[in-house]
């Protein structure tokens, strides 16, 4: 879930690597440090900490000058947050500096191996432990590439590990293995990231590395290889969004950026998806229609909020294709040993295509014979890259740590593959096809109505700033809208809050009702009068026992509003198509209330936005 950045070129290391440090801290931001090579040596600064306390630390006690640098933004995994245990880490000679994002999972033998040779870890991490390999392999006369790949075959676990050498100035050395790692092409430079905003400022035009994959960058070249130096393919692409999308544009916080993006976002995930009369043409999956065709079976994977979105994916997908459609945490997939087989088709959910749980089921689906799409919004990373088909949610940059415009394009995507597959396998006629395409377009517009009318929601949030609790009830596709809602509230205010199918009520959940507790209500559309009208009367139970009820429901349904003591008016959607609209006043509460108590928004305590080991 680290932060990674290396570069060599023309420019001030130190500047470019601390500006792609900054656009990486949404990555990891428990320490961060640098590592020059100058005249002859490294050159290493490292502050537990915000990115802020590493610049301080630069400008009190200045690097020399350099064109060759690697840096490092954490998240904690192996040892406390603090200097010692931040990265970089230097071998025992001095002469090499490595970063490192993942988990070294035979980290302790080879440490063991390593104090047998009298070479003593300075820090708790597994880190250091190919830190030190690594600076073995180059003392006793390797050159820092050929140092890499044979580090790389001794080490298990998930990992992207960047190096440099202070008796090879001009180099960056970077390998990776189940862990995101992409390279930037300049003009008399080129750079090494987790993501392309690490280096979007000055390119542009990234390559792909595959799996077990080590790549040398100088300036003006480089040169992939696989883990035994044997040359090896990677995939250049261009990278459609531009600095601006990384940047706030006057916003307080990424996240509020982010949420006021989402028309755009589904405007732009909708973009090029149909033909003029409503059929569906969605041109990146790449699986003949004769086998998806044959598909018996769906079962959808996620973590977090891309789980959520596989929930409201499953209402849509059984009732346009009637294919069974089962939903299960990425985490927990393979470890239950499930059933799936060539006629069961996985759905692969992950914002940063990266999620290290979701990639390992993919795996295991696949060696069960499965097909495996994915959902994913970064453009070469290694979920869709691995699987058999694809639809990118071309959301842009997500900066802040929790989701938004992630979570409602892939709703979207995934409506637009239960439509594509009723299509293939005429389980709805062209013209209902066509019907619900065309409320899709409406969706853009139809968020922006709710944002507009925002300020009643930040109203709210500064009123119950005080509450230590929160529920969230929905039924239906609002069922997993209240989940997000109450995730969104955890991930951000740190508060205690929990989502409940409606239905669930009286079964349990009523006995924490008391008195002011606020309750939020997703309400279904009167369309669906038996879901509408019992969940007003969960309404009206949660009242009696005084509770205050704050009622998502459509703007004109005067039959909810005796009921609700704040009524937050809704656009008339189709049922299944709600979650887009309903979700959008639990991001903004959310995100405003964490603003009234004084916390990041952008970077919430112990979470980092890539999920990048197990």
């Amino acid at each position: 879930m680290c932060g990674i950045v290396g570069y060599v070129g023309t420019q001030s290391a130190q500047n470019v690597v601390v500006d792609g440090l900054r656009r990486l801290e949404y990555r990891g931001y428990d320490s961060a440090g640098v590592a020059l090579v100058a005249q002859g040596q490294v050159a290493s600064a490292k502050k537990e900490g915000k990115l802020a306390n590493l610049e301080a630390e630069l400008a009190a006690h200045p690097l020399p000058e350099s064109g060759t640098g690697i840096g490092h933004t954490r998240w904690a995994t192996h040892g406390a947050p603090n200097d010692v245990n931040a990265h970089p880490h230097v071998s025992r000679s001095g002469r090499v500096a490595l970063v490192h994002n993942g988990i070294i999972e035979n980290f302790a033998a080879l440490r063991t191996e390593l104090e047998a040779e009298g070479i003593t870890a300075l820090s708790e991490t597994d880190t250091e432990v190919a830190a030190q390999l690594l600076g073995r392999e180059v003392d006793n006369g390797a050159d820092i590439a050929e140092a890499m790949r044979t580090v790389c075959r001794r080490l298990e676990g998930a990992f992207t590990l960047v190096a440099v050498d202070a008796q090879a100035p001009g180099r960056v050395v970077a390998a990776r293995r189940n862990s995101p790692l992409v390279v930037g092409v300049g003009e008399g430079e080129n750079f090494l990231g987790s993501d392309v905003a690490a280096f979007i400022e000055h390119t542009r035009e990234a390559v792909e590395l595959g799996q077990d994959q080590m790549v040398e960058i100088t300036a003006d070249s480089w040169t992939v290889t696989d883990f035994d130096g044997n040359p090896a393919d990677a995939t250049p692409y261009h990278v459609d969004w531009d600095l601006s999308a990384a940047q706030k544009d006057g916003f307080d916080w990424f996240m509020r950026k982010e949420i006021h993006e989402q028309p755009r976002a589904l405007a732009d995930t909708l973009l090029g998806r149909h033909a003029e009369d409503g059929s569906l043409t969605l041109d990146e999956i790449r699986m003949p229609v004769s086998e998806l065709r044959s598909i018996q079976r769906i079962v959808i994977i996620g973590c977090g909020t891309a789980h959520y979105a596989g929930m409201v994916a499953k209402y849509a997908i059984e009732h346009w294709t009637r294919i069974p459609c089962e939903v299960e945490l990425a985490s927990e997939f393979r470890y239950r040993d499930p059933i799936v087989g060539p006629q069961t088709l996985v759905v692969a959910i992950s914002q940063s295509g990266e999620t290290a749980d979701t990639l390992m089921a993919i795996r295991y689906a696949q060696e069960q014979g499965s097909k495996v799409l994915a959902i994913c919004n970064t453009n070469g990373s290694t979920i869709p890259r691995e699987s058999d088909a694809v639809i990118y949610t071309h959301a842009g940059p997500e900066i802040g740590v929790a989701s938004t415009k992630g979570f409602l394009t892939q709703v979207l995507a995934c409506y637009l593959l239960g439509l594509y597959l009723a299509q293939i396998k005429n389980t709805k006629f062209g013209d209902e096809i066509a019907a619900v395409v065309a409320e899709l377009e409406t969706m853009p517009a139809k968020v922006q109505e709710v944002l507009d009318a925002q300020q009643r929601v930040l109203d709210l949030a500064a009123a119950f700033a005080d509450n230590p609790s929160v529920l969230f009830l929905g039924r239906h596709a609002g069922y997993p809208v209240a989940l997000e809602g109450a995730l969104k509230l955890k991930e951000l205010a740190y508060i205690h809050a929990e989502g409940f199918a409606a239905g669930e009520l009286k079964h349990g959940p009523i006995a924490v009702i008391d008195k002011d507790l606020p309750v939020f209500v997703v309400v279904p559309p009167r369309g669906r009068d038996m879901l509408h009208d019992k969940t007003v009367s969960n309404i009206q139970e949660i009242r009696a026992r005084g509770a205050q009820t704050i009622v998502l429901a459509e703007a004109d349904d005067d039959t909810v509003a005796p009921y609700a003591d704040v009524l937050i008016g809704l656009p008339k959607v189709s049922t299944l198509l709600q979650p887009l609209v309903a979700t959008v006043p639990l991001q903004l509460f959310a995100c405003e209330l964490a603003t009234v108590k004084g916390h990041d928004v952008d970077q919430p305590r112990n979470l980092a936005k890539s999920v990048t080991v197990e």
